[in-house]
């Protein structure tokens, strides 16, 4: 419960840009569009919590790999968007990861941490593209990219904390992703 009250008091401090005494002059930094861009919408809080999730579920080494192994390849992704490549089908990409998370959760197989961390970073290729594409111009590229990074972090880490414990790789991992299939299925055909 602490660990959750902290993720949320950080996104809502990171996300709070600066009054400004001038009317017309709006100044966002690169660093809060980031950070808050993970948390604009329910396919991406559920994918990344999904992720933390998956890890916890697998255990010993994937509790660091896959997360790790999302937020490189989101970094790929996003520099993608940011330099104008087109990725195709990238909405559909991210509905299919939280699909899959979940259908993978309520499966209840081990994978083998190397293969769970190429896994989820094909689908973190769609969700940093999306994050890049939506760049702010005249912000940091470094800064937006840490904030997006460190915001999915914390997803990430949110989703670690719920799988920890007595409940990993038990009934209640399973009753997780069916839940996270069921609402990855109402966000596409909602």
């Amino acid at each position: 419960m602490r660990l959750m009250r902290s993720i949320l008091a950080i996104g809502v401090v990171a996300s709070a840009t600066p009054a400004l005494a001038h009317t017309g002059q709006h100044l966002i930094s690169g660093f809060a569009a980031g950070f808050g861009h993970p948390f604009t919408g329910l396919d991406h809080i559920l994918a990344m919590v999904s992720v933390g999730l998956f890890a916890a579920f697998l255990g010993s080494r994937a509790i660091w790999a896959v997360p790790a192994g999302f937020i490189a390849m989101m970094l790929v992704g996003g520099a993608v968007g940011m330099m104008g490549v087109s990725i195709p089908a990238v909405e559909t990409g991210i509905a299919a990861s939280v699909i899959v998370l979940g259908a993978l959760m309520a499966w209840g197989r081990s994978w083998h941490p190397a293969a769970a961390m190429v896994f989820v970073g094909s689908f973190a290729l769609f969700h940093g593209y999306a994050h890049g594409i939506e760049f702010p111009g005249g912000s940091s590229a470094l800064a937006y990219s840490t904030g997006f990074a460190l915001a999915s972090l914390a997803l990430h880490l949110f989703g670690l904390a719920m799988g920890a414990g007595p409940t990993r790789q038990s009934q209640a991992s399973r009753i997780s992703g069916v839940a996270v299939t069921l609402a990855g299925l109402w966000v596409v055909f909602g």
